[in-house]
């Protein structure tokens, strides 16, 4: 079952801009397994991630392995000071014609 959700994260959107660097950088010319969408926007408070996936035991394991390392390094070992807002959901009715990345 394909698996979604929006995250808020009260942060810069510099941050999102270095976290996206650095994991385009490690993956790049390697299909990541079960990611079929993701995108993000500046809001007012942050910055908003939207990302559909085969499965939610695919985006568990990509977080796991790559996301969360790469935060910590980031971010020097420390925490994130809010936690961001998590919002879960079954994508209905995704179209996704080409598998371009843009920006």
């Amino acid at each position: 079952m394909t698996y979604g959700f929006v995250m808020d994260v009260p942060a810069p959107v510099q941050f999102y801009d270095v976290l996206h660097a650095e994991l385009a950088r490690r993956t790049s010319g390697v299909v990541v397994e079960g990611l079929l969408l993701h995108v993000a926007r500046q809001t007012v408070a942050g910055f908003q991630i939207v990302e559909v996936w085969e499965s939610k035991e695919l985006c568990d394991r990509y977080t796991a392995e790559l996301v969360n390392p790469v935060i910590a390094e980031l971010s020097g070992g420390s925490p994130m000071p809010m936690a961001p807002a998590i919002e879960e959901f079954e994508p209905r009715g995704l179209v996704v014609p080409a598998a371009h990345v843009y920006a």
